[in-house]
């Protein structure tokens, strides 16, 4: 897989009818590897190791129900209270990021609220602060470490 632009980190593998498959420590199941799958890994092991966030509050690739429709987020972490402090968007490292990527975290952070958003690729990393009030995103340089 490619190199992205996050510390190293260390992954299980293992082969299973001719695909690769990498253990996700969140859901504590193994996953086929394919490049979106790949950044969401390293988005999660970033925010664990890195900004200290416990892993009981972080939640992988659940659905969402928006506007009618069932929707699938990346990666979500929990405040202590059950409310959202963040979401992550991952896309594959092939896809560039674009304005289409911050609606599409916007549409998702109408019904989950969350104060910080992040959008990766592997290779570039988006940090902002929602402003709820004037409705608008902050774009930071990081996201918060875990308080």
């Amino acid at each position: 897989m490619q190199k992205l632009n996050f510390p190293q980190y260390s992954f299980r593998f293992k082969s299973s009818e001719n695909k690769t498959l990498v253990f996700d420590e969140i859901r504590k199941k193994f996953v086929v590897l394919e490049p979106e799958e790949w950044v969401r890994l390293h988005a999660v092991q970033f925010l664990l190791k890195e900004k200290k966030y416990p892993k009981s509050l972080i939640n992988v690739e659940k659905q969402l129900k928006l506007n009618n429709t069932v929707k699938r987020y990346d990666v979500v972490v929990f405040k202590n209270d059950g409310s959202i402090f963040l979401i992550v968007e991952c896309k594959a490292p092939s896809i560039p990021i674009t304005q289409n990527t911050f609606d599409q975290i916007a549409r998702y952070n109408m019904a989950l609220q969350a104060e910080f958003l992040m959008v990766t690729n592997g290779l570039e990393h988006y940090f902002c602060e929602v402003d709820f009030k004037n409705k608008r995103y902050n774009f930071l340089k990081d996201i918060p470490p875990y308080k």
